[in-house]
């Protein structure tokens, strides 16, 4: 039976069914404990696309983008009077902290950084008072969630944020489903191929230009490779186009958003991460679940420090297509048809694991906070 004293919990996330940041928010929302968190989740544009367990609410604002949604925000945290307030998404950790005076007194707030902050000012062209921003924001929030250590040390030196305002925190990922939808997903094996798989959103950062520019060079070998690109977003078009202006156009193939890729791990040969820079995203996690071989450019600290020296793993030396190109052939002649990897450094983002890690920190917060029931 569920108490009478739960915690009053807010997640709050831009909109449902994007990208990682999304599917972790979705995955706390449908783990996290109903029995010690009464749990609410609050979407400030669109809510369509997500999967949201029954027993949570779902607060759809509605808002044509997130700036737009303050005065609904401040309303829905003003009548849900959450004690606690965890937020996903950059752009949406500005508004709520902002906003934060004017929240219910003792109302804390956790935020979720989704990327390395030195990368995403040097890289994202962000507009120029966004580390001003960073700075003066994130000093308001009880605990800044990083992803690796190597993000928490970038983001102390970055901002001054002193270390134990930093919490390192594992991805939730759900293991076992991955595992049991590959099983079910089994089939001989195609004629053709090798298939190389590559899963995020289609924007700059993700590197899915070098990629194109790097299969030219991997078909001269093997003229029969195939690349599957499962994601969506504004480079879209420009990619299609860069495609077609490779020939690429018969080896390369636009899937669009896939909330759940996992049926494309069959299929593939090997995953691939040629991101620019990144935090440590989930397709990366979820492939490793699924046993694939992996190559990847070194696009964070953290994204090198999981994969430096892992079996199944090539992990090429710098950011460009020509680098990425030797480290897909060098893992395209050295596997067997169909290889995978135990990958056991997965294993710590297990789904169980990361959420006790999450509600360690939810409840030494709200008590250091004084709500301890």
């Amino acid at each position: 039976m569920l108490t009478t004293t739960r915690h009053r919990i807010l997640l709050l996330i831009p909109h449902l069914g994007g990208g990682g940041a999304e599917r972790v928010t979705a995955l706390l929302a449908r783990g996290l404990s109903a029995e010690k968190y009464e749990l609410h989740l609050g979407v400030i544009t669109r809510a369509g696309g997500g999967e949201v367990p029954s027993w949570v609410p779902l607060h759809a604002l509605g808002a044509p983008r997130v700036r737009a949604g303050a005065f609904r925000l401040l309303q829905l945290v003003r009548q849900l009077k959450p004690d606690l307030i965890l937020s996903g998404m950059f752009h949406l950790n500005f508004l709520v902290l902002l906003l934060r005076p004017f929240f219910p007194s003792g109302t804390c707030v956790l935020v979720r950084q989704n990327g390395t902050v030195s990368s995403s000012l040097a890289f994202s062209r962000l507009p120029w008072y966004t580390r001003p921003l960073y700075r003066l924001l994130y000093r308001r929030a009880d605990q800044v969630i990083c992803q690796t250590q190597a993000m928490a040390a970038d983001l102390a030196r970055e901002l001054k944020l002193h270390e134990n305002r930093l919490a390192v925190l594992p991805n939730p990922v759900d293991v076992m489903d991955i595992r049991a939808a590959i099983d079910q997903e089994r089939r001989p094996p195609e004629a053709t191929g090798p298939h190389l798989l590559a899963v995020g959103r289609l924007s700059r950062e993700k590197g899915f230009d070098l990629l194109l520019q790097a299969l030219v060079p991997v078909r001269k070998k093997y003229p029969s490779v195939r690349l599957l690109i499962a994601g969506s977003g504004p480079e879209e078009a420009a990619l299609k186009a860069a495609s077609h202006a490779l020939g690429l156009d018969s080896a390369v193939r636009f899937a669009g958003y896939m909330a759940h890729p996992w049926p494309c791990f069959a299929a593939a040969a090997l995953f691939v991460l040629p991101s620019r820079h990144e935090g440590l995203p989930n397709a990366l996690l979820e492939a490793a679940a699924a046993g694939l071989p992996i190559v990847a450019l070194p696009a964070s600290g953290g994204v090198v420090d999981l994969l430096r020296g892992q079996p199944g793993v090539w992990l090429a030396p710098e950011i460009s297509a020509e680098a990425l190109a030797a480290s897909l052939l060098a893992a395209l002649g050295s596997l067997r048809p169909e290889e995978r990897f135990t990958h056991s450094f997965v294993e710590d983002f297990r789904i169980d694991r990361a959420i006790t890690a999450y509600e360690k920190l939810m409840d030494a917060t709200l008590a250091k906070s004084g709500k301890s029931k």
